[in-house]
């Protein structure tokens, strides 16, 4: 069931949201060459609990056994989302996917960006760029009376006709008092399909894009996931809301 949210509901999951905008752009400026990805998560967690809030993704089971041990999902080139952080060194020319979840009051905020370090590829630097410009296109397509499957259309096309893919066997989600409701958001798919959009919907929208093959493996730690070509992958995510007939972005600085 896709609950819609009051105009209460959606001031506390912009509550949330603020502090995951804060979060990524803190995270963002420290993110450099020689810093490990477990200290990145230490900036993370003690911003959040500064903010009386709490890690959403800290202590996340997906209904197996298996419980995420971290505050972020710090994924390196091939690794598409789910990395967990560690004392593994950033690299000049690598590139990192960031994604952190956010519950105040009751309610969550999600958002991913995917961050250049040092000087990388011309290739890696057009994945982000169309990695990026896919969520807005995606965005534009979440108004009143648009389905779910227009959001999937405009971002797979936009991925498509810039040379990359689309990862089809993970995507968004509804966003409110829990971390992942339905709808579910593929990245692909045809327009006109899928759930109609209304007023007081919260969405996380992520296109997770891949340089290479669509088709993606789980690493061993079974959280892990990574590109089946080894190619590099970017990620990039916002929690919106459809106010007024359209998108407002939550995590937006």
């Amino acid at each position: 069931m896709i609950l819609i949210k009051s105009k209460k509901e959606i001031e506390y999951i912009r509550e949330s949201c603020k502090i995951v905008a804060e979060t990524l752009q803190l995270v963002k400026s420290y993110a450099k060459e020689n810093v490990t990805t477990l200290e990145l998560d230490k900036i993370a967690e003690d911003y959040i609990l500064s903010n009386l809030a709490i890690p959403a993704f800290k202590g996340y089971s997906q209904g197996g056994s298996v419980v995420y041990p971290a505050t972020l999902c710090t994924s390196i080139n091939e690794e598409v989302v789910h990395g967990i952080p560690s004392n593994k060194v950033l690299k000049d020319g690598d590139i990192l996917s960031v994604d952190v979840g956010v519950k105040k009051n009751g309610y969550f905020g999600d958002a991913a960006i995917s961050i250049a370090i040092g000087n990388v590829s011309n290739e890696k630097r057009n994945l982000l760029e169309v990695t990026e410009k896919s969520l807005y296109v995606g965005i534009e397509e979440a108004k009143v009376n648009n389905r779910i499957g227009d959001i999937s259309n405009a971002i797979q096309s936009y991925v498509e006709k810039n040379g990359c893919s689309v990862v089809r066997a993970l995507c968004g989600h509804g966003v409110g008092k829990k971390l992942h409701e339905e709808p579910q958001i593929p990245n692909y798919g045809e327009k006109s399909q899928g759930p109609i959009l209304k007023n007081g919907m919260t969405l996380a929208i992520e296109p997770m894009v891949n340089m290479g093959t669509y088709k993606i493996n789980v690493a061993n730690d079974g959280w892990t996931v990574i590109t089946e070509d080894n190619l590099p992958s970017a990620h990039f995510e916002h929690t919106i809301a459809i106010i007024n007939g359209r998108a407002e972005i939550l995590t937006k600085i």
